[in-house]
């Protein structure tokens, strides 16, 4: 059974700092983090691969980190100068397929966690 368990959401103020964890069941390859906020549609915030290719959405830009340890099945999103607009409940994901060629691109993120609060105020 797939099994993706975040942690480490949390408030905080604005300019604080969070680091939130994802566990998996299993290895995967392709994993990422995506966001939902309260009346908004769900969003990419970022996805990486097991060999360390990642890229994180425009807006947290030199503010979030997304890594790896694929050793652990872990999946990690460092998330720095939070601002108020980062507050949403932030999800796991994991492509099922081991040999997906890209990461960033095409992927099937068809295994979600429950997700974790991060509420940031000004």
């Amino acid at each position: 059974q797939v099994q993706l368990v975040e942690s480490g959401g949390g408030s905080v103020q604005a300019g604080g700092s969070l680091r939130l964890s994802c566990a998996a069941s299993d290895y995967y390859n392709c994993m990422g983090w995506f966001r939902q906020a309260p009346g908004k549609e769900r969003e990419s915030v970022a996805r990486i691969s097991s060999a360390g290719t990642s890229a994180v959405t425009d807006s947290v830009k030199g503010r979030f980190t997304v890594s790896k340890d694929n050793a652990k099945n872990i999946l990690y999103l460092q998330m720095n100068s939070l601002k108020p607009e980062d507050t949403a409940m932030y999800y796991c994901a994991a492509d099922p397929n081991p040999w997906r060629v890209s990461c960033l691109t095409k992927t099937d993120f068809s295994y979600w966690g429950q997700g974790t609060q991060v509420t940031v105020s000004s």
